[in-house]
């Protein structure tokens, strides 16, 4: 092959790319003037969304959805809004199993959280990018190039405020207060349900995640599932006080005994052999545990508990809850 043979053939590869991308960002634009196919009247109208990245203009009813985390889906398909692409964990290849097969069987995979391949983005032609600074913010301008990108400023204990974002961003403003009053409902079962507000106040709970290549967790306050036990109005033992910034008090496993709770709830990221999970809960000083003497130590999903970040996932963490609080 001649050298001039293979310079048309990389200007050729370079277009192919750019053309995906100018027309995931014409897709966006064109639905402010109502040009395109099938955009219709919604599509066509815009509304300006106040972002952790400043305002942004985005379509009053977006029909093609990219999100980029765990929260953002659980957002969306909370409000009915089924995106056509979603990102990954990246020691999964699927999404959550928490989440009906039924929904995300047709989404399309567009690479790891934190690690989206913007091709296969831009080939979506999405009119809306639900995402967070803490996960794309260095890919802000890339992604707003192929559409109108609204991201929070972070994860996880914000999960709330962000759902109202998410919310405003799908035009879904009306579904979400039905989503926060049946939260809110099922929480007062719940509540009720474990023996009411001053039982549940005198019920210590500790989280301890078991983290492949990392210490041992015991979560504090200021975070997705501690925001779910405060709801409950449930006891948290003082060690939670001091974990770091209120995420976690991170352990070794021959300091477990400071775990120590009525109640505890464990999770594993990865494999429970290298996390150390299987070691440490054979260990006595598990085993002295209090929860663990009483039979009240339980096994959760760590993609439900920790990654779900969302109402649909609360919703069966309170089941679970109540379930193992009642027994």
């Amino acid at each position: 092959m001649s050298l001039t043979v293979r310079r048309r053939g990389l200007v050729l590869g370079a277009l192919t790319l750019t053309g995906a991308l100018t027309l995931g960002a014409c897709g966006s634009s064109d639905s402010g003037d109502g040009a395109g196919s099938g955009s219709g009247s919604g599509a066509a109208e815009k509304h300006t969304v106040k972002t952790a990245m400043g305002d942004v203009e985005v379509p009053v009813a977006p029909k093609r959805v990219v999100v980029l985390d765990t929260g953002e889906l659980d957002s969306a398909l909370s409000l009915g809004v089924q995106p056509v692409g979603g990102t990954h964990s990246a020691t999964e290849d699927s999404f959550p199993s928490y989440l009906p097969e039924s929904r995300t069987k047709d989404i399309k995979e567009v690479g790891e959280i934190a690690n989206p391949n913007l091709e296969t983005v831009a080939s979506l032609k999405p009119d809306l990018i639900l995402t967070s600074k803490v996960r794309d913010g260095d890919r802000y301008e890339q992604l707003s190039k192929i559409a109108p990108t609204v991201m929070t400023e972070s994860t996880g204990t914000a999960w709330k405020e962000n759902f109202q974002l998410h919310a405003e961003a799908l035009g879904k403003q009306a579904e979400a207060k039905k989503v926060l009053a049946e939260y809110d409902a099922h929480v007062a079962k719940v509540t009720e349900a474990i023996g009411g507000k001053e039982k549940a106040a005198k019920t210590e709970v500790n989280f301890v995640r078991f983290v492949e290549g990392a210490d041992i967790r015991i979560y504090g306050k200021q975070n997705y599932i501690g925001s779910i036990l405060a709801d409950l109005g449930l006891g948290r033992p003082a060690i939670t006080d001091k974990a770091k910034d209120g995420f976690s008090y991170d352990v070794s496993p021959e300091k477990i005994d400071l775990a120590d709770a009525d109640v505890i709830f464990t999770s594993t990221y990865g494999d429970p052999g290298k996390a150390g999970t299987t070691k440490t809960m054979n260990s006595g000083l598990w085993k002295g545990l209090t929860a663990s003497e009483n039979g009240k130590v339980f096994k959760v999903d760590d993609r439900l508990w920790i990654a779900g970040i969302g109402y649909t996932a609360a919703g069966k963490i309170l089941d679970e809850l109540q379930a193992d609080l009642t027994k």
